[in-house]
């Protein structure tokens, strides 16, 4: 195992960071003087918008894939199904910040937001194993965690927080193509 224990850190410590982004970014767009600022920027620069996210998604790739594949932790049901609405992300959002095109919120922001629900329900059931309704195998249940960093990180957790920051990225990046087909 290469680095377990300093890879995790910096895979917890990424997560916080984005959790505190995802929350600001979505407190920023509900304040609509606040929002108007932000989506005139979007409006006219989408590329630093889609390139953040597509970061986060290929982040979050890339630590799935490490915890998986050289860590040797066991993905559940249910961390298959966040990995396939997460790893599409990385393609959609690199071809889209390639390209500059905004409209990839249209096809990413229903994957992002299907990943954060499973994500949370996941979180709900590691902490309330009662109300776990899917089956999931003796040998990796869904309800184990495998991390527990800063007393809150699992790996659901660190998806979800991902997910979040994504999904508040491409509300802006939305909002701000909305805002700017108005003004033109």
């Amino acid at each position: 195992m290469f680095a377990f224990g300093p890879v995790v850190q910096s895979l917890a410590s990424l997560t916080v960071l984005a959790l505190v982004l995802g929350v600001g970014l979505l407190v920023v767009l509900t304040v609509p003087s606040w929002r108007r600022a932000l989506t005139a920027r979007v409006g006219d620069a989408p590329r630093a918008f889609l390139g953040s996210a597509w970061l986060v998604a290929a982040l979050a790739t890339t630590g799935s894939l490490y915890l998986s594949d050289v860590a040797g932790l066991v993905p559940c049901l249910l961390c298959w199904y966040q990995r396939i609405a997460m790893y599409p992300l990385v393609l959609l959002l690199g071809v889209a910040t390639v390209w500059n095109d905004g409209r990839v919120w249209r096809y990413a922001l229903p994957l992002s937001l299907g990943g954060l629900l499973i994500a949370a329900y996941h979180v709900m059931i590691q902490y309330r194993p009662t109300l776990a309704v899917v089956e999931c195998s003796a040998t990796a249940p869904c309800t184990s965690r495998y991390l527990h960093v800063y007393g809150f990180v699992s790996i659901p957790v660190m998806a979800g927080a991902a997910f979040l920051l994504i999904s508040g990225l491409l509300v802006a990046v939305a909002l701000g193509n909305r805002d700017g087909a108005e003004v033109e």
